[in-house]
Parts: C-alpha cells; sequence; structure tokens
C-alpha cells in the first residue's frame, strides 16, 4: 500500500515545480535577449559559413553573447562593484581611490616595460611627421596634456604611483624640446587655475570644463606665434539645468547606474556648448569656395572630444577648427585616420594641433599603432 501524501507535501512539491519553471524561463529569457542583441547578432551573422562553423568560430560568437549580453549582467557587476567598495573601500583594478571621493585611472600611477624606448619611438614619428607635414605648409604644434594624478597628486592619498609616471612627464617634454617639436605644456596653467575650482572631474580621468578651457587659453598664444590670427568670435553659453558630469571611472567601477549613495559623489556642471557668433564669410568664388578649410585641425584623444574642449579651443583661437579627435583614439589613432582621410586630402588645414595625453606616451606599442609610425 502506497502511503498517503500530506497536502503540505504537495503544496511544496508543486512549489518546486513551479519555481524551477520559472528559473529555467528566466534563464531561457536571459539567452534569447542576449542573443538578439545588435551587436550579437552582427558578430555571430558574420560566423555564417560551414568552415566557421568547423573552427568553433560561430561557437565563440555565441559564448560571447552569452558573456556579455545578459540582461542580468550589469546586475551582476553593480552588486559587486558596491560591495567591493563599501566594504572594502576598493575601486576595482582599472581605478584608485583617493582622498574625498577622488578617483585616478590606474593607468596613469602604473609602470609600463621598456617605456623609455617607446617613448623615444613615439618621439621620433611626431618629429618626422613634422618634416612631412611642413613640405606642405602645415606646422604641427604638440599639446601634452598632464595626468590627473600629477596635477592632483596631493588627493593620491596614498594610492601608489610609480618612480616611472612621476617622471614621465617632464621626461616628455623634455624629449619634445630636444627633438625641436614645437609644444606646450598645458602643466603649469592647469596647476595655477586649479586654486579657483576643480581642472579634473573628481570621478572621471578627463579635465573638467574649466580645465578644458584653461588648456585652450594656454594654447592660443603658441598658435599666433605661429601666424593664426583671429578671424572670427564665438560665444560659450552654459545650460541652466545642472547635471552629473561624465564619471567615466564610476563606470569602471561598475557605479555608473546605482543610488548616489552607494558610490563616491558624482561630479555636477552646467553643460557648457560653444558657436560661432556670425557663420564663416563665403570665399566668393564656385562650389568649393562656399565652405572655407578651417585653417586649425585638432587630433588627439578624449581629452579633446569632452567637457567642450573644442568648443573652448575655437573661442580661444577664434578661427573654425576642424576636430578629428577620438575618444579612446590615445597617442595615434586619431592621426592615423585623419592624415590617411579625404579631409586632409582635399582640404589641409595651416596648423595641426596634435593633443597628447602623457599617460600614452610609454605604453606598448601595438601592430596597428607601428604600422601608422612606419607610415612617416
Amino acid at each position: 500500500m502506497i502511503p498517503p501524501t500530506s497536502r503540505f507535501r504537495r503544496a511544496a512539491s508543486v512549489g518546486q515545480g513551479v519555481a524551477v519553471i520559472a528559473l529555467l524561463g528566466w534563464g531561457f529569457w536571459q539567452g534569447i535577449t542576449a542573443m538578439t542583441a545588435p551587436e550579437a547578432q552582427e558578430r555571430i551573422r558574420q560566423t555564417f559559413s560551414f568552415q566557421s562553423l568547423l573552427k568553433g568560430e560561430t561557437a565563440a560568437a555565441v559564448n560571447h553573447a552569452m558573456a556579455h549580453n545578459l540582461p542580468v549582467d550589469p546586475l551582476f557587476r553593480a552588486t559587486g562593484g558596491v560591495l567591493r567598495w563599501k566594504i572594502f573601500g576598493s575601486a576595482g583594478p582599472q581605478v584608485r581611490a583617493g582622498c574625498d571621493d577622488w578617483l585616478f585611472l590606474t593607468e596613469e600611477l602604473r609602470p609600463w616595460p621598456d617605456a623609455a624606448a617607446h617613448q623615444a619611438t613615439r618621439v621620433a614619428a611626431l618629429r618626422r611627421a613634422a618634416a612631412k607635414l611642413a613640405e606642405q605648409q602645415i606646422q604641427l604644434l604638440v599639446a601634452v596634456v598632464p595626468d590627473k594624478a600629477r596635477v592632483y597628486s596631493e588627493e593620491l592619498c596614498g594610492a601608489p604611483w610609480s618612480t616611472q609616471s612621476q617622471a614621465r612627464y617632464d621626461g616628455f617634454v623634455a624629449a619634445l624640446q630636444e627633438a625641436g617639436l614645437r609644444h606646450v605644456s598645458l602643466l603649469p596653467a592647469l596647476r595655477d587655475a586649479k586654486a579657483n575650482g576643480p581642472v579634473f572631474y573628481r570621478t572621471d580621468t578627463h579635465w573638467s570644463q574649466a580645465g578644458a578651457a584653461t588648456a585652450a587659453e594656454a594654447i592660443a598664444p603658441m598658435v599666433r606665434q605661429m601666424g593664426i590670427e583671429p578671424a572670427e568670435r564665438f560665444r560659450t553659453t552654459a545650460e541652466a539645468t545642472e547635471s552629473n558630469g561624465p564619471g567615466d571611472l564610476l563606470r569602471l567601477m561598475s557605479l555608473d547606474k546605482v543610488p548616489d549613495w552607494l558610490r563616491p559623489t558624482p561630479d555636477r556642471q552646467h553643460k557648457e556648448t560653444t558657436e560661432a557668433e556670425q557663420p564663416v564669410e563665403s570665399g566668393g568664388g564656385g562650389l568649393l569656395d562656399e565652405t572655407p578649410a578651417p585653417p586649425v585641425t585638432l587630433i588627439g584623444s578624449s581629452y579633446s572630444v569632452n567637457a567642450n574642449f573644442h568648443g573652448q579651443l575655437q573661442q580661444a583661437l577664434g578661427v573654425t577648427t576642424g576636430n578629428f579627435a577620438q575618444a579612446g583614439g590615445g597617442f595615434f589613432r586619431a592621426a592615423s585616420d585623419y592624415f590617411a582621410g579625404e579631409a586632409f586630402r582635399e582640404t589641409p588645414p595651416k596648423l595641426v594641433v596634435w593633443e597628447i595625453p602623457e599617460r600614452v606616451i610609454g605604453q606598448p606599442i601595438e601592430p596597428a599603432e607601428q604600422r601608422f609610425l612606419d607610415r612617416w
């Protein structure tokens, strides 16, 4: 005889079954959502061949989608970031925490193998680039952006700062001087200006809007010495509503989407934009004369993309400036694309301002960069 089952045990069994079905359904939804994300679809579509299937490329694309596109992944990352910050006071492997919610990019603080050789290779390429540009009557001006850790070293509060990193800025500027390259050191201006307010964001690796304006004003006198005179007027305006600053270091800590009480307090700003007060007058001829080529081109990294630096530079120079900088551009990416592109071939400027963050100058040279360096 089969013993009777209590209604409580039956209810528990039904509940377990429902939980298992719900869990399986949730997992199925997570997988489907990850697989149907546009970036995942594009990656998988590129492996739609029998050869790719045999080589495991299709499976690798599916695994990548499941590892990077699960809807629950941001929640897990944010939870880990909060626990790491609140319990251990750690900012994670890519960020170092200083005093009073000041955050610094680990990349600025660490040493790099063969840094002196990498710097020498890049400076030699800059010298060759300047010579080739001069053959086309184009001048080159290098703008050296100091690390946030250098400008605010007093806020590191014990965060490890390698001897190599501490000596890097002066070594780079001295190398530019020795190579005979026209350059602007932005460090003195930024150090002086910080007495009037933050010139870098606390929770972002880049300069603030005030820092960007300071850098632009420091570059302008050198540009005028190189023969570029003001010809236009620009006006910078700020939004009435205050908003959070960019906070890329919070993102690296996986704290960009959590409440403020669970993370370092975000920076606040009135976002600025700069516009020409009057349109540039036409050259007066045919179709190609209707839009004169900008006399100045800006290339560089995310420093030239963020905090309205491009707008402030145009206002400080008094001339329209083409901006071909790239976020994540490092030393070479923006330069590589610009010098190989149609804009440079068809409408070359009189002056190229090449903005270079000091932290990239000694980093290892990847194959794509080496190909760029070999072109000069």
